[in-house]
């Protein structure tokens, strides 16, 4: 049984209630899949092909690589250091307790929600295609519905999120699965032919984005305080979630771009796929890839919303946030879990798809490479090759690089945003931990 967790040395955080049950690292994984299927191909494709055109397919190709690169260090750190704070806590065992480690922290918070809202607005777009004629104003009204939804799920807890994530992800991949076969028996050789390919630079370029499609990977991280033995089962389950997601990735981007024209797809928007059901199976085929992408981004809120509360526990109790976000008035909603909930809204319902897209695969890029270099600096602990991380060092680097200078640079507001979220996790950090070390701990929450 998981010990109920006692209150940290700055503040005492309420306890979460213990769970009596533990995860399998197959349901881990689902947690993993779930949000990165939701949040990439349901999600990302028009976007992406703006900037790589029909060469798509080969942006998921080096974005799964660069992601496989971060998921071995994950991994590693995870089964030497698991922790309720996942990725945080790899920061920590690599620069310590300091400002470095707070303002990573405080930008890991912002980036799960950014990418909440980023999935919750695609369930928004395809709701509304649906039941409401593309209507904008009832795209943000679906959206915020869902983010209330699952919000509720995970108040109720870890097995509940891993009972809905394992029927959506099921579902989602079954039909995902007769989709690609479908498609790509049927596509068009021509439009995927090398010749009408733009440079190699924008494809790269692209790859930015369609990382974003894997960052659910870090997700993963976070179930290890719901798993038996996580030193084992974390790694199987990054390694199965990253597999699976970047073979439906290239598979289902071959079908659409093979299908459809590239201006076709841009215009399509997040309604993507159900664009391309529809030349081979008809009406019908629309509405099954519009009610699956439901369920797929439905699932990546859901599980994009899962690792607020054992996040702002644990940072809690380690005197990075302040005591009263790893409260559970109750004994049952965290505090966290409810900042996450209304951040993601604020943002589903002020920001469009491809600005929060960019916003968080910039940020996320940076945050992964950080981690990494923090995992170099007690590679001897964790038993990680020197080379496979200063691999995932150089090539996450490069990706953001490439991202900033040829298509951040045009996107102003998204630029802005990237560094306010920066200037935010800086002055949040430097306030707090001042406020810490000058109130006495008895008093810290006064």
């Amino acid at each position: 049984m998981n010990p109920s967790v006692e209150g940290g040395a700055v503040g005492e955080p309420s306890a979460i209630p213990s769970s009596p049950h533990y995860i399998t690292w197959r349901q881990a994984a689902i947690i993993g899949i779930g949000s990165m299927v939701g949040a990439g191909i349901f999600s990302l494709l028009g976007a992406a092909g703006e900037v790589a055109g029909a060469a798509v397919w080969l942006s998921f190709v080096f974005a799964g690589i660069i992601a496989g690169f971060q998921g071995y260090s994950f991994a590693k750190f995870g089964a030497r250091y698991p922790s309720a704070g996942g990725m945080l806590e790899y920061v920590a065992r690599g620069f310590g307790e300091g400002h470095f480690t707070g303002v990573t922290a405080w930008m890991i918070f912002q980036v799960n929600i950014i990418v909440t809202a980023m999935v919750a607005v695609s369930f928004g777009s395809y709701a509304s295609s649906l039941f409401a004629n593309d209507s904008h104003v009832w795209a943000k009204v679906f959206a915020g519905v869902v983010v209330v939804a699952m919000t509720g799920v995970n108040v109720a807890g870890s097995k509940t999120v891993v009972r809905a994530q394992s029927a959506i992800v099921f579902v989602v991949i079954g039909i995902l699965v007769v989709f690609a076969v479908v498609t790509i028996a049927n596509m068009e050789p021509s439009l995927l032919a090398p010749s009408g390919y733009p440079p190699v630079r924008d494809v790269f370029a692209s790859v930015a984005l369609t990382f974003f499609a894997f960052l659910g990977f870090g997700i993963v991280t976070f179930t290890a305080k719901d798993l038996r033995e996580p030193s084992k089962q974390l790694p199987k389950a990054m390694y199965l979630a990253l597999g699976t997601a970047t073979i439906i990735y290239v598979a289902v981007s071959l079908g659409v771009f093979g299908t459809l024209t590239v201006q076709k797809v841009i215009e399509s928007g997040a309604t993507a796929l159900a664009v391309a059901a529809e030349p081979t199976l008809g009406r019908a085929g629309f509405w099954l890839m519009s009610v699956t992408g439901m369920f797929a981004t439905a699932g990546a809120t859901n599980a994009g919303l899962y690792p607020a509360s054992g996040l702002s526990q644990h940072l809690s109790e380690t005197g990075e946030f302040p005591p009263f976000m790893g409260r559970y008035p109750g004994g049952r909603v965290s505090i966290g879990l409810v900042l996450t909930a209304v951040g993601s809204l604020a943002l589903a319902i002020g920001f469009g798809l491809t600005a929060i897209a960019s916003i968080g695969s910039a940020a996320a890029l940076l945050i992964f490479m950080l981690i990494t270099v923090a995992h170099l600096r007690v590679r001897s602990e964790t038993g990680a090759r020197t080379s496979v991380l200063l691999l995932g060092i150089l090539t996450t680097g490069a990706a953001f690089l490439t991202f900033v200078f040829t298509t951040l640079v045009d996107e102003p507001a998204s630029v802005a945003t990237l560094v306010a979220i920066l200037a935010f996790s800086v002055l949040f950090d430097v306030w707090w931990k001042a406020r810490r070390e000058a109130v006495p701990p008895t008093h810290a929450e006064a």
